[in-house]
Formats: C-alpha cells, sequence, structure tokens
C-alpha cells in the first residue's frame, strides 16, 4: 500500500463558540484522489484552508510527506497546489503572463519558467489562447488556467476546492479530462464538490463530514455497503397495487422495503440481481406492467442518508 503524502490528525478549528472542525483526521496516500464532501456549513472550506495553511488549527497536526504544515513560508506549502473555488487571476494580463506571475511567486524563471508554463498550458487546453486575457475566457476557460497556475511548482498534492461551480458541460468534460491525466501521472488529488456525480467520477476514497465531524472514511465500494438497499427497482402498473399485492412484494426474495405512490412502485433490493425474479412475480399474478426500471444506490443516497436530508443555507 501507498505510503500517506498527507496526514491529517486530530484538527480542530473554532470560531468563537462554535466549533467549524471538530477533532477531523484522515488521510490521502500518494496516487490517491480523495473526495471530501458535506453539506453547507459541514466544515470541509476550514479542512482546506488549514491544510494549505491558510488558517491556523487550534489543535492537532497536519503533516505532508512528512513535513509539518505551518503559517507562512514552509516547505509543506510547496508540496501543496492549491484552486480555490473564487477565481483567482489578473484580467489584464494574459493568460501565458498570469502564469509567469504566478510562477515567478514561487520562485521559478528562466528556461524552467517558460517550460512549466508551455507545458501546464498544454495539459488544460489553453496553449492556442495563451495571449489572450482572461477576460474573454469562459467561466470553464477561467476555471482551467486557474489549476495551470496551481500545478506550475510541481506540486505533490493538488487541492481543488469545487472547480466545477458555473461552467457549462463541455468545460466540465475539458476539467475532468486535465484531472484524469493528472491521475494517470500518478498525482494526489483532494477534490470537493457539491456534485455528487463528479465526486463518483473521480475519488478512489471518500471522506464525508459534517457538523465538523468525519462521519465517514472509506473507499466507495465500502461505502455502499452502509445501506442495506444496494439497488432499486421502478415500475409502474397498470393499476393501483391492492394491500395484499404489495405484501407479497414485500415478501420477495432480496426485497428490502417497498414505497407506492398512485399505481407506480418503488422497490428497494439488497442486489440488482433480485431484479428479474421480482418482475416475474408480479407477472404471475396478472398485474399489468406499463414501465420499469432499475437503479443502483447512488452516492447522494448514501450522502443524504449519513447527513440526513435537510437544508444547510
Amino acid at each position: 500500500m501507498a505510503s500517506a503524502l498527507l496526514s491529517v490528525q486530530q484538527v480542530s478549528k473554532s470560531y468563537g463558540a462554535r466549533k467549524a472542525v471538530d477533532g477531523v483526521s484522515f488521510q490521502v496516500r500518494r496516487g490517491q484522489t480523495l473526495g471530501l464532501i458535506g453539506p453547507n456549513g459541514a466544515g470541509k472550506s476550514t479542512t482546506v484552508g488549514m491544510i494549505c495553511g491558510v488558517l491556523r488549527a487550534d489543535s492537532g497536526s497536519i503533516l505532508v510527506d512528512g513535513e509539518a504544515m505551518g503559517q507562512g513560508a514552509s516547505a509543506a506549502k510547496r508540496k501543496i497546489g492549491y484552486v480555490p473555488q473564487d477565481l483567482a487571476l489578473y484580467e489584464d494580463l494574459s493568460a501565458l503572463e498570469n502564469l509567469h506571475l504566478f510562477g515567478a511567486l514561487y520562485g521559478l524563471k528562466g528556461a524552467l519558467l517558460k517550460e512549466r508554463c508551455r507545458a501546464a498550458l498544454e495539459l488544460v487546453q489553453l496553449a492556442d489562447r495563451a495571449g489572450d486575457h482572461p477576460s474573454t475566457f469562459s467561466g470553464g476557460m477561467k476555471r482551467r488556467l486557474n489549476i495551470a497556475a496551481a500545478l506550475l511548482h510541481d506540486p505533490q498534492l493538488l487541492i481543488l476546492d469545487e472547480p466545477t461551480v458555473g461552467v457549462d458541460p463541455q468545460s466540465r468534460n475539458a476539467i475532468f479530462d486535465t484531472l484524469e491525466a493528472l491521475q494517470a501521472q500518478g498525482r494526489s488529488l483532494i477534490y470537493t464538490s457539491h456534485y455528487m456525480e463528479e465526486v463518483e467520477r473521480l475519488a478512489d476514497h471518500l471522506v464525508i463530514i459534517d457538523h465538523g465531524k468525519v462521519l465517514a472514511d472509506e473507499t466507495p465500494a465500502a461505502l455502499y455497503q452502509r445501506l442495506p438497499a444496494q439497488a432499486a427497482l421502478y415500475a409502474e402498473l397498470g393499476e393501483e397495487p391492492s394491500a395484499a399485492l404489495l405484501a407479497g412484494v414485500q415478501a420477495q426474495s432480496g426485497v428490502q422495503d417497498v414505497a407506492r405512490d398512485g399505481a407506480a412502485l418503488t422497490i428497494r433490493l439488497s442486489a440488482a440481481v433480485h431484479a428479474a425474479a421480482v418482475l416475474a412475480w408480479l407477472n404471475a399474478q396478472g398485474m399489468p406492467l406499463l414501465h420499469f426500471a432499475t437503479a443502483k444506490t447512488s452516492l447522494e443516497d448514501i450522502f443524504l442518508n449519513l447527513t440526513g436530508r435537510s437544508l444547510r443555507d
């Protein structure tokens, strides 16, 4: 198993009487993509701020490749690239000039700086717009340029905070292409997002936090085992089912529970393999079946099961 590149141990942070982060612990291994998810106000941004050294933890420790994260310049900070949710670009400079500026802040210069800027623009598919100003870019292009800026100093760990907010589907796919190329290079990533399908696509490990505490720190496969229902069968019947028929469905092998909405049934299953037998049983009862569909338990189902469904505005 790969060694830990990032180690967060019992980290806490309070703002007055409010504890934003309460004893959070997790690790990111080399070459791993960790999805950090939670409702609004869960403590994600505060946790990321402490990992990057922007915020000081009240207690606990953060190690990056064995180096303690602290305030000011540090060896640990240079091993992290941060892509903030809010765009950090100079509109009156060209894309290439933006990268030259950010690279110089990391101490890069000369041929190395030029090569890093060229490679970063190629990676984010903006090489043909190097001379254009970000003011002429779409929101997705600006976010890709932000990613390029975070990669100039060749960080071991790239942290992306909601990198696809407000972008169109084409730009979102371009960002995914970039991140999957980084994964292929063996780069370690932390990805925070409210879009569960993005986290499912990119992450091989998940940390779910709420109210400043870690609720889950597992692989996606392990998380899916937390819910008794692993799949669902949606069946639209030709007529409303009787109480006896509902009881019969509930008694079928693999059925966890049954919900009715008029003539439509949502049947939660312990595994998708049971769907065919349930459909065959319904057919044997002479029940007209107008439409049916199956679906696997989603990460959103797990997320809501752990954090609840109440609004967090």
